[in-house]
């Protein structure tokens, strides 16, 4: 099974109205270890990008990215836009000129995304940042290549929340969180969060 452009535009969708559920929830982990924006800021991108989706949806899945990257960056603040935007973007960009998203071409561009996020916020695993959900996520893609699209996200959003429950024992040490140390241990970070959140509602549309 494959995505084609419309397909994607409605797991965007659904990521959106899956995002404004959990506005109130991002805003209160980041409440505690950051600086309580991070649910209003991606509701505020995703809302946009549904908006500009009304308009027109792009005739490939990497123009539907490339839209999404694009809206997040220009309507998101502090870290959340830049690095969900460039993880679009370097997902984008190695979709080409596909016409469909099948699963390995999705396994490549989870791929793409993870080190875009890297790239962006010098993040490893196990500083307690939104890379400590898409590493195990990207691990379990791959382990289900065998699958559908929806089974590829399944197995990654899945892998995601494992990673994101992680984060609570972790040590931030980037980000706003760091500064707090050993205090902010007990608290999951709202990136890896909103990333397993994200994850669940593309699998959600898959099926």
């Amino acid at each position: 099974m494959s995505c084609s452009a419309e397909g994607l535009a409605a797991a965007l969708r659904e990521a959106a109205e899956v995002v404004a559920e959990h506005r109130s929830e991002l805003v209160e982990l980041d409440r505690v270890i950051g600086d309580a924006d991070h649910g209003e800021n991606l509701s505020r991108g995703f809302t946009a990008m549904v908006a500009a989706l009304e308009t027109e949806v792009p005739p490939t899945p990497a123009a539907v990215l490339k839209l999404a990257a694009t809206t997040l960056i220009s309507k998101v603040g502090g870290a959340a836009g830049p690095l969900y935007g460039t993880a679009f973007l370097r997902a984008s960009a190695k979709l080409g000129d596909a016409a469909v998203l099948d699963p390995p071409l999705l396994i490549e561009a989870l791929r793409a995304a993870l080190e875009g996020v890297q790239a962006r916020g010098k993040a490893v695993g196990g500083d307690a940042t939104m890379v400590d959900a898409l590493i195990p996520a990207l691990s379990a893609a791959e382990g289900a290549a065998g699958g559908s699209v929806a089974e590829v996200l399944t197995a990654a959003a899945e892998a995601a929340d494992r990673g994101a429950e992680s984060t609570v024992d972790l040590v931030p040490r980037k980000g706003r969180a760091s500064y707090l140390g050993e205090r902010a241990v007990g608290h999951m970070d709202p990136g890896a969060r909103s990333t397993a959140l994200l994850l669940h509602a593309f699998a959600e549309a898959a099926r």
